[in-house]
């Protein structure tokens, strides 16, 4: 089989030009659409230093729990589901799995049950679904959503013993598994946690403030090369971590000073002080900005 150096993988650039002071801006929706996500990456031009309204939003992140080989029916337990999903206080995320080449699973607050799955996985569940953009030109995926809260799930319905018996008999599901709450929620694990091995995290946020940085104005720049621009700091900053830390951090803010950066175009929708860009990077590489 003859392969192609000169064709590059499919790759998706999302780019939003808004403000996070719209009511109606489109970042939350798509961000919304990334059911995986395990990193975000914040960069904050003509910032010295965190915003006081964003300091408080990182320093409410609660802990996390990281389950050990959990089969996938265990979310269809009673109890979890009655204490947990039913409530709303409950969110996960398959852990080390790649998006692009493994079955990866989330577990929305809104209880939706969210599984990219290869072809053949995809197959043996059964369940209706839609191709996913993950995919690859030798390797087709497909993205199934079930709504858990749904009557016809409910313990003991049809849908509800449909997908059990799809998880317990003809797609065994096992991976590691990362689960957290709402504040005040801790206790609508424990059905859960009580019979797996887990253990207990706490967020890790990196913050790193740059000086003389010369900054591309994102109203004038077209997408990829901004986004080139960004990988380069991104890169640059990761460098930097990795001669000093040897833990992977879930969250990195940085802050850049005002100095060596283009400021705003007038009459344009930026938050106060700040020209915000935000990336959130995916197992697969690509990036949303």
């Amino acid at each position: 089989m003859s392969v192609d150096l000169d064709q590059t993988p499919r790759s998706i650039l999302v780019w939003e030009r808004s403000s996070f002071l719209d009511e109606k801006n489109r970042i939350n929706s798509e961000v919304e659409q990334l059911h995986f996500n395990y990193k975000v990456s914040v960069l904050l031009p003509e910032c010295s230093s965190t915003p006081p309204h964003l300091e408080s939003v990182l320093t409410s992140f609660s802990r996390f729990y990281l389950v050990r080989n959990l089969p996938l029916h265990k979310l269809l337990d009673k109890e979890f589901l009655e204490t947990a999903v039913y409530q709303g206080s409950v969110y996960g995320l398959s852990y080390r799995t790649r998006i692009d080449e493994d079955n990866c699973v989330a577990l929305m607050p809104n209880g939706r049950l969210v599984l990219s799955l290869d072809k053949d996985s995809f197959q043996v569940l059964g369940f209706e679904g839609k191709p996913s953009t993950f995919g690859n030109r030798t390797k087709n995926r497909f993205v199934v959503t079930i709504d858990l809260t749904d009557s016809s799930m409910a313990p003991g319905g049809r849908g509800y013993l449909r997908l059990l018996t799809g998880l317990t008999s003809r797609l065994s599901l096992q991976m590691d598994f990362l689960l957290s709450h709402h504040p005040g929620g801790g206790a609508s694990l424990q059905p859960l946690l009580s019979h797996c091995d887990w253990s207990e995290h706490t967020p890790e946020i990196s913050t790193q403030s740059l000086t003389h940085l010369s900054c591309p104005e994102p109203q004038s720049c077209d997408p990829h090369s901004f986004l080139e621009w960004l990988g380069a700091v991104h890169t640059d900053v990761s460098r930097t971590k990795d001669n000093t830390e040897s833990s992977s951090e879930s969250l990195d803010l940085w802050t850049a000073a005002s100095s060596g950066c283009a400021p705003p175009r007038s009459g344009a929708q930026v938050l106060p002080r700040a020209v915000s860009a935000g990336v959130l990077d995916v197992p697969d590489g690509s990036r949303f900005c």
